[in-house]
């Protein structure tokens, strides 16, 4: 990448009055009214269908249902990262993305930019949580599928049991990340960028129809990055390319081929020294916990790169037999290979390993009516298969590549088969789903007898929501959970799969003639044989615990035709150890913040002498947390809050010949406020401020 880019530095802050958003036309001198909808700031979203939004405010899903149901309808609590969320804020990852969505925690590993992980209402779905496209990304040990949000249309959060449509997955929901799709508008942009620590890169997106008739449309995007961190010998380098096609050679037929390739490069290893010192739990027995982390690093910067090649290719098919009944498949292939190096000043080691997967579903969609009730009901079978292969080696007498051994395999294998039934009498609305999964996986270890697990259970999900002329809908829902766990436990043996359900009452409100909408809602969930990391040792070791969790969300959003877009929302969560250990029982999950709350205001202004202005700024507050399951004040997280921010002018209102010229200047962290994070019983620090500057031209 041969480009100089030179970083703007700019604070963004909320104006104190927000004017209405008459803009000044340019013929005449005439004012006329403008509303600034999603549709007149950027191209239209080619996932019509699967995702809608307005500005900061969700309208439809497909991932709670798989269906066009509003989301002011679904008796399940859905957030969603919109589009012009992700233009205004411009995260870099998706653990970014997803910062301010209540229930969720990230940033518990502090400065990690090897992997996205987060928590929702307690439950880590790092691993088992994540889908893209409706399709369940599997992973690996130390081999995650990157999100590129560049490539993002928008992000559904579903919070509740999904396995009833999903299949094996966290007993709090899922995220999918849904992918840009080609448009039946042309478009095109390009942008350059560049910030704090030596950041440049170049972004794309390009698409529109590939003939005259319309029914073959394209889409290409990519990204080209050049850049350090705040750690030394860690960068984040990255290369994204996703092109997309659409067939649509009649109203009822519709063919889009997905793909995607990755290529990463950053650190592999953000360790930092620990204070070590003994602990004595109830039975008289010592370990050695950390107290705290030091600002010297554990790694070696010169031995210190962790690559990652990873792509996918998939179709999405949907085809319509009449005005009643239609079939839907998705299907997609995906490979991953990893190579990560970690070293201290005396050893080296080094982790290989590759996955490949293959995942599809494919259901029948039927409208029904049986007198004044109506229903859509879903008949699925979803397949999913993945394997994968580790090696790991160390070497202890010089800082150099270790020679690798026989890798350890696993082969997984998922079917489930599903129904749904979503029934409309009058305002009442009932949600019905159940499904029935089977788990076949062979674990291997070189020298030793293959370890097998096949599985069975079925799963349910039920909801009731009844929808007012008012826009009030309150709802309740309930639902089970189950989810396969790989590999061994503490003290030795196959993990159990988890096991949950989750009950949650609340109400929605669609603001009558505004664009505005509000969640709030109120939830309890109860799992047994979760996946906990703790630290034995100075080592993370894989144990298993029940708890509950119990708590209140609300979450606002709005964007107003006169440039104001405000989204805030607030979480409780209250969670407890019930089968663990001794010392453990009664205490709160680590790293699981009771209060988190945020807000995040912008304002583009249409009129007047600063017209083409934009500016925005947010605040993100953690409340304090335990940094490990014994609840030790020692490492207890203190509460924190970060401010963001950003400024964008749109050239055009000072010249119509630059007309698709815009300028953006985003801030994260903006106070450069640097705490250290504790989790499962070791700490980190997290990030400090960060700066990027974009220039973009859009046709």
């Amino acid at each position: 990448m041969n480009r100089s880019i030179m970083a703007l530095s700019a604070v963004a802050a909320l104006v104190p009055a927000w004017p209405a958003g008459a803009q000044q036309a340019r013929v005449e001198q005439l004012d006329e009214i403008v509303v600034q909808g999603e549709a007149a700031r950027r191209p239209g979203s080619g996932a019509t269908g699967i995702v809608a939004n307005d500005g900061f405010v969700p309208k439809t899903s497909r991932t709670a249902t798989k269906t066009e149901t509003p989301v002011a309808e679904t008796p399940q609590t859905v957030n969603t990262v919109t589009q012009k969320q992700l233009e205004e804020r411009r995260p870099q990852s998706l653990t970014e993305a997803l910062g301010y969505t209540p229930g969720v925690r990230t940033g518990g590993y502090g400065f990690d930019p090897r992997f996205d992980s987060f928590t929702i209402r307690g439950v880590d779905i790092t691993y088992t949580g994540v889908f893209r496209d409706g399709l369940r990304n599997f992973n690996s040990p130390s081999g995650l599928f990157r999100m590129e949000p560049y490539g993002f249309e928008s992000i559904s959060i579903l919070k509740g049991p999904a396995s009833s449509l999903y299949g094996a997955s966290a007993s709090v929901g899922i995220i999918d990340a849904i992918s840009k799709r080609p448009t039946e508008t042309r478009f095109g942009e390009v942008e350059i960028q560049g910030g704090s620590f030596n950041r440049r890169q170049i972004n794309f997106d390009l698409g529109g129809p590939a003939n005259q008739a319309g029914t073959v449309l394209y889409r290409i995007t990519g990204l080209l990055r050049e850049s350090n961190t705040s750690l030394p010998g860690v960068p984040d380098d990255r290369l994204f390319i996703a092109p997309a096609i659409t067939f649509k050679p009649n109203e009822n037929t519709k063919l889009t081929i997905l793909g995607e390739y990755m290529d990463s490069k950053t650190g592999g290893s953000t360790a930092y020294d620990n204070n070590y010192g003994s602990f004595r739990l109830r039975d008289g027995t010592v370990i050695f916990p950390t107290v705290g982390a030091k600002r010297t690093i554990l790694f070696n910067p010169a031995y210190n790169d962790f690559t990652q090649k990873q792509g996918r290719i998939g179709y999405e098919f949907e085809h319509k037999f009449s005005d009643t009944v239609s079939v839907h498949q998705n299907l997609r292939v995906s490979t991953l290979s990893t190579d990560e190096k970690f070293g201290t000043t005396t050893y080296a080691g080094r982790v290989k390993e590759d996955l490949d997967a293959i995942s599809t579903d494919t259901y029948l969609k039927m409208l029904l009516r049986t007198g004044p009730i109506s229903h859509t009901v879903l008949t699925g079978l979803d397949i999913g298969r993945a394997s994968y292969g580790s090696r790991i080696g160390y070497n202890f007498a010089s800082i150099s590549d270790p020679a690798l051994p026989e890798p350890t395999k696993q082969r997984q294998t998922l079917i489930g088969a599903y129904v749904q039934d979503e029934v409309k009498m009058g305002p009442w609305r009932l949600l019905l789903s159940g499904r029935h999964d089977w788990l076949s996986s062979t674990y291997t270890v070189p020298g030793t007898a293959p370890s097998k697990q096949d599985e069975g259970a079925f799963t349910g999900r039920a909801g009731l929501s009844y929808v007012t002329d008012f826009g009030l809908t309150p709802y309740v829902s309930y639902g089970t959970s189950f989810n396969p766990n790989p590999g061994t436990v503490l003290n030795g043996g196959v993990a159990k799969p988890t096991k949950g359900e989750t009950a949650e009452a609340g109400v929605k409100y669609a603001v009558p003639g505004y664009n505005a909408f509000i969640n709030a809602s109120v939830f309890w969930l109860k799992q047994k044989d979760g996946i906990v990391y703790t630290v034995i040792d100075a080592v993370n070791r894989q144990t298993q615990l029940d708890f509950e969790s119990r708590g209140f969300e609300i979450d606002a959003t709005t964007s107003l035709g006169n440039g104001v877009s405000l989204q805030a929302s607030y979480a409780y969560t209250d969670t407890e150890i019930t089968k663990l250990s001794p010392d453990t029982v009664g205490n709160q999950i680590n790293s699981v913040p009771k209060h988190a709350f945020s807000v995040w205001a912008g304002y583009d202004i249409a009129t007047g002498p600063l017209r083409g202005l934009g500016l925005g700024a947010g605040v993100r507050y953690t409340g304090a947390n335990f940094g490990d399951d014994y609840n030790r004040l020692i490492i207890r997280n203190s509460a924190t809050a970060y401010v963001d921010a950003r400024l964008t002018y749109d050239f055009e209102k000072l010249d119509p010949k630059l007309k698709g010229f815009s300028a953006q200047v985003n801030a994260q962290n903006l106070l450069d406020k640097v705490d250290q994070v504790c989790t499962a019983g070791y700490c980190y620090f997290n990030q400090g401020r960060k700066v990027l500057a974009s220039l973009r031209y859009r046709w």
